[in-house]
């Protein structure tokens, strides 16, 4: 994976083979399958690459069909489905070894003044105060040198989760966490390259909010965890190298799936994006053949 914000540049830039049609190229990764923040972010680069500058993505919904191949570039198919005078609308079908591994509908809003509210932030300790999530994997048993092999182009500070001495305890809502992240460095200030780093982003903590309440952590061995789709909405432009709050919580967890809603806050406390994700959580014991 990218190990400096100059790496996630290049990997989410795509060569352009044909009209409409992109080719992305795979990170020296340990990963076994590619990372869905990845290829998401792919898909909303290329559908972007297709519509007029005036336009700005304001929503993107998509599936994980199959695993990705770390080891072959992905090819990227986009279909323009509709270009109108405020909003344009983009298909894209992901494909590796002739099969569409991923899908996304993205749909870009030409930017206008309207109607404003928001919800209010969340108090959380600055960044500077709370523990990188390397040394976190590192004192829970994990390997933290893999983690920052891996994921060295960002940085993540966790603020708490739901259980016993984490945040503020809410009954009515069991399953949270709260999380600080960036891209760890200077981006260039073309806001595409900041959407599509924080798409990347977006896919990397969400799903584990889902078992906060259950005493097991997403890379736990007896734990098979899947993205099954991802959906984000842009509310406000906003920087993806300066610190934005994933406020996350699970409304539900049942057969297997587990489903992840997120609000994410600048650090001046605009809400800029909201995200969910359902993804699979099945114990390996519960495994069906």
């Amino acid at each position: 994976m990218p190990r400096s914000v100059e790496e996630l540049i290049a990997l989410l830039d795509l060569e352009a083979i044909e009209d409409n049609l992109f080719r992305g190229r795979q990170p020296d990764t340990s990963l076994q399958r590619v990372f869905g923040g990845q290829v998401a972010a792919h898909a909303l680069v290329a559908a972007a690459r297709t519509v007029e500058p005036r336009y700005v993505v304001h929503s993107l919904h998509s599936y994980f069909l199959r695993p990705g191949d770390t080891s072959v570039p992905i090819v990227y198919d986009v279909d323009s489905v509709r270009d109108g005078r405020s909003f344009a609308t983009r298909r894209v079908l992901a494909r590796q070894h002739g099969r569409p591994i991923f899908q996304m509908s993205a749909n870009f809003h030409v930017p206008e003044e309207g109607l404003d509210h928001q919800d209010v932030m969340p108090d959380a300790p600055p960044p500077e105060d709370c523990t990188d999530l390397i040394q976190i994997g590192g004192r829970a048993g994990g390997d933290s040198d893999a983690w920052e092999r891996e994921w060295a182009a960002l940085q993540v500070r966790y603020v708490g989760d739901s259980r016993p001495g984490g945040l503020l305890e809410d009954p009515s809502v069991p399953a949270r966490a709260r999380l600080w992240i960036r891209v760890n460095g200077r981006l260039p200030d073309e806001p595409l390259q900041h959407i599509a780093a924080f798409t990347y982003a977006s896919d990397m903590t969400l799903l584990g909010a889902s078992l906060v309440p259950h005493g097991v952590h997403i890379s736990a061995p007896d734990i098979q965890a899947a993205s099954l789709d991802h959906t984000i909405w842009f509310h406000r432009p906003f920087r993806a190298d300066e610190w934005w709050l994933y406020d996350q919580h699970s409304p539900s967890a049942s057969g297997g799936r587990g489903l992840a809603i997120a609000r994410v806050f600048a650090q001046d406390g605009r809400l800029v994006a909201s995200v969910a994700q359902e993804g699979l959580i099945r114990r390996v014991s519960e495994r069906r053949p």
